[in-house]
């Protein structure tokens, strides 16, 4: 087996419509029970967000779908030229809002794309994590010398999730029942986190041979599953001993009135874990590869809120050393948390800043809370 270095040659993005203000949102996902969400100001306060996307209208209706987005993003890494989009020889889609549950989102994406011609499609699924599942596939495959041209992405449209539509029957049903006439923060809060895009690379064996690459020199991920509950999860609810019941183990009536196909998160779990246990490996990494802070130049955490900010620069500082805000590159408060897509939508936005230059590290932590997993990877720029 070949022992290829992979390069990230080109960067792209697709973000559906206008950006969507603060004040706005409840304009596109529209109100439950018609009143004002009580949580909203609260989890804005605490997450920084400015502006997200939604690919939908002020009628509640999509206006694209997630594969859709997702080939948006590809064709413009290859100019939106089809005789360049043919040279892809791999596509590796990561994301945790599929349009459906079958067909796969790859092949859904690859759907958008014909004149690719007949070509290997992955799908790693999952939360957060996914987006660098993909990216991990594509760069084995041409580190294996299987392909010497492949195409990562992240994507997300959780907007169709986050409508009141989704809710009101289980609004309804509390209110009948004469409970609070609100859905739990559990449900309620993720919808002031969510937002929609894309985001696309394209890895060659080769660097560039006008500008700059980024060079990948590894990627490490770790599961914490086999000690920790679920804390994210969509298709189904915990129990009250932490299990997780799932959606085809419910009534077409349950799945209404609970809401099954919500996004909900534990979020006491969340708070006690998500950061130490990243922690954890950041420090075993660094160890193992000899790596300090000095050796960073950026640093590229995914965060799904600015409250966890502070927290993950006091556990990086106990664990690799500290790494100083001024090295650190988020856009989390312009794009929203796009999930899967978040850390592919940084690294683009920063390799097209003008800001880097050959020698730069760049060091990236995407957590996933859906049972606390993790992904490493550090890029050099050639």
């Amino acid at each position: 087996m070949s022992d290829n270095q992979v390069y990230i040659n080109h960067t792209s993005h697709y973000f559906p419509n206008e950006p969507v203000s603060n004040d706005e949102m409840e304009s596109y996902l529209g109100y439950i029970n018609n009143k004002p969400s009580k949580s909203k100001k609260i989890v804005l306060r605490n997450n920084g967000i400015t502006n997200r996307y939604y690919a939908l209208n002020k009628e509640h209706k999509s206006t694209h779908t997630n594969a859709e987005m997702t080939a948006l993003a590809v064709r413009e890494l290859f100019d939106n030229d089809p005789a360049k989009l043919s040279q892809m020889e791999l596509l590796s889609c990561g994301t945790s809002s599929p349009d459906q549950m079958m067909p796969s989102h790859g092949v859904m994406t690859h759907g958008w794309l014909p004149e690719s011609g007949g070509i290997e499609v992955v799908s790693p699924s999952g939360v957060c994590c996914a987006g660098m599942h993909a990216l991990k596939y594509a760069y084995l495959a041409i580190k294996a010398g299987e392909v010497k041209t492949a195409v990562a992405t992240g994507s997300e449209r959780f907007s169709g999730l986050l409508v009141s539509d989704v809710f009101e029957e289980e609004a309804q049903k509390l209110v009948e029942m004469s409970e609070n006439p609100y859905i739990a923060f559990q449900k309620d809060f993720l919808r002031w986190m969510l937002s929609d895009g894309a985001s696309a690379f394209l890895l060659t064996d080769k660097p560039n041979e006008n500008g700059l690459s980024l060079r990948i020199d590894w990627i490490e991920g770790v599961s914490y599953a086999n000690d920790m509950k679920t804390c994210m999860y969509m298709g189904g609810d915990k129990m009250e001993d932490g299990s997780l019941k799932g959606f085809m183990d419910y009534t077409p009536e349950e799945i209404m009135n609970k809401s099954i196909f919500s996004v909900k998160q534990d979020i006491t779990l969340l708070s006690d874990n998500i950061v130490h246990l990243g922690g954890k490996k950041i420090k075993e990494i660094m160890d193992r590869k000899g790596l300090t802070a000095a050796d960073i130049d950026y640093f590229l955490p995914h965060i799904s809120s600015d409250f966890f900010k502070s927290r993950i620069y006091d556990l990086v500082e106990i664990y690799g050393g500290g790494i100083p805000y001024e090295k650190w590159f988020i856009n989390l408060y312009t794009v929203g948390n796009v999930g899967a897509a978040s850390i592919f939508l940084m690294i683009n936005e920063l390799f097209n800043s003008g800001k880097l230059k050959k020698g730069d590290r760049l060091l990236l932590l995407v957590p996933e809370s859906a049972r606390f997993s993790y992904m490493y990877a550090m890029l050099t720029v050639c």
